[in-house]
């Protein structure tokens, strides 16, 4: 790359070449993509390279940069033809910066960075991956995510889909690395805060003295809160509690009325509550006798399940798309066909007489995550002839 070469550093800890490792991805507020962009940059850092993160901003860059890594901000996120401006700007923060690897997590800076990156010098550029995390539409806005140098697919589910609709642009097969969950905070034997229950207990009163039955996840029609609803219906058992976690966006505030409703109209007044979005939910898996993921179409992944998993909560899922991958490494004894209420009620009423536990498997650790990635970002930048410094 034209320019001043950066110094070599030290070695890393594992007596390895640093890397410098640019993400990018439109904003960092929340969500899964926001998540593993910074278990990742936390990851790179903890093992003696250097991260730097290219987004327009948000409430986790103070985080980010707590944890050791650079933020550069750009407005790499607006869905306008507008943000062609922002190519040329995006080249020279790149020619600048001279990463070894370029890594996006989205379709908005996919493409910038691609226009961006075509330009450079073909023989001293950074490599170029991007992170798949979703079943994208098929269509050409989609498929830059499948033109990077490497496609990273965050399940095999997101493989197949890629390998089916993206095949004609994809360079390499797609390489699965799972999302991981950190096993500090999420283990077996989890104990929640003193005065932790009582506290919720005060809060929603009808949850003392019974057997908590969790379904984690937004509002929203496809996650499966009515069928859960009707379930609880079905069991017809007092000394179990519905416990609905999650909130509704801004614009389906609707929705979460409809539910409660819905709850209403089934007669599950006092056995079932809705707790909205809460910052404690490992404490909520700890605390309940099952887990339940309901997508009723095909997700990408599914974190509530590995996370239930690391903590050893039995989990019930429908047989499909991601979560049913997480599911049939870690507990297969919680699949149900796809929109079966039926066994549904059966599975619930076998595993709550059951000794079963779910053994997260190592695949779906945050340091099997780290490991994986970093081991790719070493086998492109080795085909290339470079090292990392």
């Amino acid at each position: 790359m034209p320019g001043c070469k950066r110094q070599p550093a030290l070695l890393t800890q594992n007596n390895e070449a640093p890397m410098k490792v640019m993400q990018l991805l439109p904003a960092l507020n929340s969500g899964g993509v926001e998540r593993g962009t910074l278990d990742l940059a936390r990851a790179l850092v903890a093992a003696g390279h250097e991260s730097v993160v290219v987004s327009s901003g948000g409430r986790m860059v103070e985080q980010l940069e707590l944890e050791g890594s650079r933020h550069l901000s750009r407005p790499i996120h607006r869905k306008s033809l507008l943000s062609l401006r922002e190519v040329r700007p995006l080249r020279e923060l790149i020619r600048a910066e001279q990463p070894d690897i370029l890594h996006v997590r989205s379709r908005i800076p996919a493409w910038l960075t691609y226009f961006a990156w075509k330009k450079l010098p073909a023989g001293n550029r950074p490599r170029l991956v991007s992170t798949a995390h979703g079943l994208y539409s098929v269509n050409r806005y989609s498929a830059i995510m499948a033109r990077s140098e490497q496609v990273i697919a965050i399940s095999g589910c997101v493989r197949d889909y890629l390998v089916e609709h993206y095949s004609r642009y994809l360079q390499r097969p797609p390489e699965i690395i799972y999302r991981g969950v950190d096993t500090a905070e999420f283990h077996p034997g989890l104990q929640p805060p003193e005065g932790w229950r009582e506290s919720v207990e005060a809060e929603f009163p009808a949850l003392r003295d019974r057997r908590w039955l969790l379904l984690p996840g937004r509002l929203t029609r496809w996650k499966g809160q009515e069928d859960f609803l009707q379930l609880l219906a079905e069991l017809d058992r007092h000394d179990l509690h519905g416990v609905i976690l999650g909130g509704a966006e801004p614009n389906k505030q609707h929705y979460a009325e409809e539910l409660r409703q819905r709850a209403r109209a089934l007669g599950l007044d006092g056995r079932v509550s809705f707790v909205g979005q809460r910052s404690d939910i490992r404490y909520w898996y700890s605390a309940a006798d099952l887990v339940y993921n309901l997508s009723k179409r095909p997700e990408p992944f599914g974190r509530t399940v590995i996370e239930a998993a690391a903590i050893g909560t039995p989990i019930i899922g429908y047989d499909i798309g991601g979560p049913a991958e997480s599911l049939s490494a870690c507990f297969p004894e919680g699949l149900v066909a796809n929109g079966s209420i039926a066994g549904l009620r059966q599975k619930t009423l076998e595993l709550l007489e059951s000794d079963a536990r779910p053994v997260l498997q190592r695949d779906f650790t945050l340091a099997t995550q780290a490991e994986k990635t970093l081991s790719l970002y070493r086998g492109l930048l080795a085909e290339s002839g470079r090292d990392a410094t």
